[in-house]
């Protein structure tokens, strides 16, 4: 890991604070909202996953309710890209793609526009926390189903120990699945 990778990871990390027992007892919640206040380092945030953009070739960025759109909009814009955010069902006007996934108990639906994703497009998929990998697996499922290219997963925290990145990585095919954080 270079120094550079080092000190943006120990910068990031200084403004990420746990929540004890949120939202429920016994789970630890990492709080984004410090570091977004921070405007160093949410800058250093949006250069860091606008440059995996751009190193992957992507030409538009899909941001995953709710936290991923406040992340994934800037970068669209830093890296000279589409922003397109992928939302809970029902929240979007007009002609939808959905996908239905398996949560802990039960499932969720999410949606994007139909319109806004084509064949000439390689998607960036960018969120918050990569945890169990249900959302950003139904993600890739909606890209691929609108006839676009997966350019690749990028997250600001991953959670080992959810093993997201098991459940995501054969649905991959090789594209890259980046965390900025590994905790």
């Amino acid at each position: 890991m270079t120094s550079t990778t080092e000190s943006l990871r120990e910068l990031l990390l200084s403004r990420i604070r746990d929540v004890a027992d949120y939202p429920k007892p016994g789970v630890v919640f990492k709080d984004i909202t410090p570091l977004l206040a921070d405007p160093v380092a949410f800058t250093a945030l949006t250069d860091a996953l606008a440059e995996l953009c751009v190193r992957h070739g992507a030409t538009k960025v899909v941001g995953l309710e709710a936290r991923g759109f406040i992340l994934a909009a800037p970068v669209a814009v830093r890296a000279g890209i589409g922003f397109v955010p992928v939302r809970k069902a029902g929240k979007l006007p007009g002609a939808t793609l959905s996908q239905t996934y398996e949560l802990e108990y039960g499932s969720a639906e999410i949606e994007i526009h139909a319109e806004d994703l084509d064949a000439d497009d390689r998607v960036m998929v960018i969120d918050d926390v990569l945890a169990t990998g249900g959302t950003a697996e139904a993600s890739l499922d909606l890209i691929r189903r609108a006839g676009a290219q997966v350019a690749g997963v990028a997250v600001l925290m991953e959670l080992g120990f959810l093993a997201g990145r098991a459940r995501l990585e054969p649905g991959l095919d090789g594209t890259p699945l980046e965390a900025l954080i590994t905790v």
